[in-house]
């Protein structure tokens, strides 16, 4: 297994499907067909290998929903979610005529008794195994999980949306299995919102209720009680300044100029041809690096390559890409190592371009309104004259509307008459929804009157060493310190339901505490705080989820949401939000529900 995976979620993730799917399917000698959903498939190849399937004996991996040519000697796993269409597709292997000699069924969350009694009434004689596993989310990152669910959002915010209350139950209910993968039962705390946006709320009920339920049926017929950790549930609206930023970190950097899909890094070699990478944690060089500034990335990578040419008595001279390929030719064994080096130093050169063509003018007047101050700490006193260079600029339209959003947020919403000013001169008269439809997320676009409302106090980091661009802190960053401090306002955030008295203001849970000799075990004995964002997650604020854990060292800081978010993503949504459903599509619907 990757070193890479050997930590964190991914690797608690891997024990689990160890420890249940595959513990059962040990005891069996036979070799094994694995049958996956697509979500099931996500899960499965972000925790582990081809590889370390075969080594348990299984070794074909297909597609529930694919055709599939009976194999009557070998036994099927099916690891799939409980829904209709794969509970369906189950039937169908085993109905008319069995594809397999048996099959064992893992699901990956509870199973609703009508798809149950389906499969008992049809397959009953074929089941050995039929278990649900608590496991209906992705590990995304060794502190980040999703649900791969960016259709969240549009489901939550649109107005009169049909399935928001579904959407928030099912979120419900993979929030449950993350909290029992991890062996925790969290107390339960929403931040408030004063502009009637219930979601946080709503979403808090649900989790906590549910959590009770789950627990009320332990396996082992033992009550499970509060455990020393805290979930923090808020929405989207609470930060509309993160995720819109241009940031300078190398991840969310490159997630945010560069087109990476599905984390795959397409560019072009100097030989000219297509050349792909995956940035995932079997990189560990890109683990390393993801959260440094670029300018500390551009630095590091040529001095790395330096210390291998070194090692090789290579000439010195200007690292280039040309000069690797001529090095790797010449020191085959030495490939995998520099062709790892050699795609950081394309994608960091591809950002600094994007840099110093267009970013960098755009980042001082973003960091001003954001911050609110200059870089001398002056206060900006007009956010006007710092939004108007912008707005002058040929920048593109998109630059510009974030820059106009980071305008408003500064002011906490604008006049009407004002807007319309700025929507003419962007030129985006017919797509002013990605202006407006901020509203949607309870974020203040419009304001009657000319005085304004107060916007949160933030921590004090005047004393922080910070890059003059990289000013702003996430608000989840102040969020996750105040929680480990035990300094968070119960008006503000109200609990749900209480944990133990585990944050006793200095974040570490002293009767669980053991002298460990490795960091990330001594975490393991300390507290844990998992935070969900409704309506998707910016890689800035997965960062800081890192960064307070590093600081803490007896607080582990889990992040996660529907999915994650890049400036484009999130403008896309938002725009989309504004776009009524017919009255053809809310019939169609009804019908379907």
């Amino acid at each position: 297994m990757a070193a890479g995976l050997e930590y964190g979620l991914k690797g608690i993730v891997w024990k689990r499907i160890q420890d249940t799917i595959i513990a059962d399917c040990r005891k069996s000698k036979v070799w094994k067909i694995l049958i996956l959903d697509p979500f099931t498939t996500k899960i499965l190849s972000s925790c582990c290998k081809m590889s370390d399937l075969m080594s348990e004996k299984i070794t074909i991996v297909e597609d529930l929903y694919k055709n599939r040519e009976p194999v009557l000697e070998m036994k099927a796993i099916y690891f799939i979610s409980p829904t209709a269409k794969c509970v369906d597709a189950f039937i169908g292997d085993f109905k008319q005529k069995p594809k397999y000699k048996a099959a064992y069924v893992y699901f990956t969350d509870y199973c609703p008794d009508d798809l149950f009694n389906n499969m008992k009434l049809y397959c009953a004689k074929y089941i050995q195994v039929c278990k649900e596993i608590n496991l209906s989310f992705l590990p995304q990152e060794a502190q980040v999980f999703t649900f791969d669910n960016p259709g969240a959002f549009n489901s939550i915010y649109k107005p009169n949306s049909l399935d928001k209350m579904k959407t928030l139950e099912t979120l419900a209910d993979q929030l449950v299995t993350i909290c029992a993968t991890l062996d925790e039962y969290p107390g339960v705390r929403y931040k408030k919102d004063s502009k009637n946006m219930e979601n946080a709320k709503t979403l808090a009920e649900l989790v906590d209720n549910k959590l009770a339920r789950h627990y009320e049926l332990d396996d082992s017929g033992k009550k499970k009680g509060k455990t020393q950790a805290q979930l923090l549930i808020v929405e989207r609206g609470f930060d509309p300044v993160s995720p819109i930023l241009h940031e300078l970190t190398y991840q969310a950097m490159a997630y945010d100029l560069i087109d990476i899909q599905k984390d795959i890094y397409q560019y072009k070699a100097k030989d000219g041809s297509e050349k792909e990478a995956l940035l995932n944690e079997d990189d560990m060089l890109w683990v390393k690096l993801r959260h440094k500034h670029i300018a500390e990335v551009s630095e590091q990578i040529p001095k790395m390559l330096k210390e291998i040419s070194a090692s090789k008595k290579q000439p010195d001279g200007k690292i280039t890409i040309s000069n690797l390929s001529q090095m790797m030719k010449k020191m085959p064994s030495f490939r995998k190592e520099l062709t790892e080096k050699t795609i950081h130093l394309q994608l960091a050169e591809d950002c600094m371009q994007q840099f110093s063509n267009n970013v960098e003018k755009l980042c001082k007047a973003e960091q001003d309104l954001a911050v609110g101050s200059d870089v001398d700490g002056m206060k900006v006193k007009d956010p006007m004259r710092t939004l108007l260079p912008v707005l002058l600029h040929p920048y593109s339209i998109h630059d510009k509307i974030r820059a106009v959003l980071l305008y408003i947020f500064s002011l906490n919403g604008t006049t009407d008459e004002n807007l319309s000013k700025l929507i003419q001169h962007v030129k985006i008269e017919d797509e002013r929804e990605y202006i407006l439809n901020w509203k949607r997320l309870g974020v203040p676009i419009i304001t009657e009157s000319s005085i304004f409302s107060r916007k949160p106090t933030r921590r004090d980091r005047s004393q922080e060493q910070t890059y003059n661009l990289s000013r702003w802190t996430p608000v989840i960053k102040d969020v996750m310190e105040d929680a480990v401090e035990n300094k968070l306002d119960t008006k503000e955030w109200p609990h749900q339901s209480e944990c133990p008295a585990a944050w006793n203001g200095s974040g570490a849970v002293s009767a669980r505490q053991k002298h460990k000799p490795n960091a990330q075990d001594e975490r393991r004995t300390g507290s844990r705080l998992i935070i969900f964002i409704i309506g998707g997650i910016s890689f800035s604020e997965m960062r800081s989820a890192y960064e307070v854990t590093q600081a803490v060292k007896s607080c582990e800081v889990i992040v996660g949401s529907s999915h994650i978010l890049t400036p484009t993503s999130l403008l896309n949504d938002i725009k989309a939000l504004g776009k009524e459903p017919m009255e053809t599509f809310t019939i169609e619907e009804r019908s379907n529900a």
